[in-house]
């Protein structure tokens, strides 16, 4: 995909949705090292017999996906001296914890004249060497290597097909799934649900935007509130303190 990419205000997750600009003028991301070549150990006595083999560790099971806050599908359109004054459409839905952190974003990005891409967010500390994959309901799975780290999270990106969309149109979510630095696979879901209403339609008004994001901040903090309650609510009370020694008899 080349950088021609919509700038978008600075509330809309500005760092993920400019990672294709900035893409031309950032590293790649760095592989991870491979280890050294350990020099041939010298000849050792002979070995007794060995112990029979251990059976083989289970496969880590997948990590419980977390309970995420959704955005609806947001479409938005713009073209300028960044994009070759060609239209640019991006359809983006995240996923945040309750402190308001987005985990999982998913954006579609539309140039005039171009081919397709779908971009996808995963939170930061997963193992890059396996890449991402993606799914769509129960179909099956597509993977790419990560392109991109940002703050945000690290991204990857799929190729589009007619196929594809007519898919998301008709879906029930998209999940995706990275493997973390502990080796345990994990997966982040977000409902398609208003995928095809967002896609048909026109772009989304600027501030039916905002307010929907005013509105999942407040969601977002009456949540954080009602934990912190919960919290509190759990807590022991403080022991009484303990009655002061009456006073020594005079002599």
């Amino acid at each position: 995909m080349s950088s021609v990419e919509p700038r978008l205000p600075a509330w809309w997750l500005e760092q993920a949705l400019a990672a294709e600009s900035e893409t031309a003028a950032t590293p790649a991301l760095a592989q991870q090292p491979k280890p050294a070549k350990p020099a041939a150990p010298k000849a050792a006595p002979k070995a007794p017999a060995a112990a029979p083999a251990a059976p083989a560790a289970p496969a880590p099971a997948a990590a419980a996906a977390p309970q995420l806050m959704y955005s609806p599908w947001v479409k938005v359109c713009g073209k300028g001296p960044e994009t070759n004054n060609k239209q640019v459409c991006v359809l983006t839905k995240d996923g945040r914890l309750e402190n308001g952190m987005p985990v999982a974003v998913v954006q579609l990005f539309e140039p005039e004249g171009e081919a397709k891409v779908l971009r996808i967010t995963v939170p930061l500390g997963m193992q890059l060497q396996h890449g991402t994959r993606m799914i769509i309901d129960q179909g099956q799975a597509a993977q790419e290597p990560y392109k991109i780290c940002f703050p945000v999270g690290c991204m990857s990106d799929y190729p589009v097909t007619d196929d594809m969309i007519a898919k998301m149109k008709k879906g029930q979510q998209i999940t995706l799934q990275a493997i973390n630095m502990q080796g345990t696979p994990i997966s982040l879901p977000l409902p398609l649900t208003d995928f095809a209403k967002a896609y048909d339609g026109p772009p989304t008004d600027p501030k039916v935007v905002e307010e929907q994001q005013r509105k999942l901040q407040e969601e977002l903090q009456k949540r954080a509130e009602d934990a912190r309650k919960k919290l509190e609510a759990q807590q022991p009370a403080p022991a009484a303190p303990a009655p002061a020694p009456a006073p020594a008899p005079k002599k």
